[in-house]
């Protein structure tokens, strides 16, 4: 069965790092373009991060500088590696896959001092 599982959302204060997995079963990240979404309470779904199956990546210009999208095929993983967190970017995140249409269940990140 094809999933998507996301992990590593947690706990940060304001200016620390953290790093986001999706890890895809069922099907290889090799293809299609990979999305890291994001939710806050009360807000709509927005792009934060994407990579295509070219290797090329897009950004939100709200974490332009300070989010890395990178792809590890051999453990069907992408990574969001989140640099000089603010509070702004507190939501449950989310990954998506293109053209699976597929979702994961989401990890919550929380920035507070």
């Amino acid at each position: 069965q094809e999933q998507l599982v996301e992990s590593g959302g947690g706990l940060v204060q304001p200016g620390g790092s953290l790093t986001l997995s999706c890890t895809a079963s069922g099907f290889t990240f090799n293809t299609g373009v990979i999305t890291w979404f994001r939710q806050a309470p009360g807000k709509e779904r927005e792009l934060v991060a994407r990579f295509y199956s070219t290797g090329d990546r897009g950004y939100a210009d709200s974490v332009k500088g300070r989010f890395a999208i990178s792809r590890d095929i051999s453990k069907n993983t992408v990574y969001l590696q989140m640099n000089k967190i603010k509070p702004e970017d507190t939501a449950m995140y989310y990954c998506n896959h293109l053209p699976l249409g597929l979702w994961g269940q989401g990890t919550q990140v929380t920035v507070s001092s």
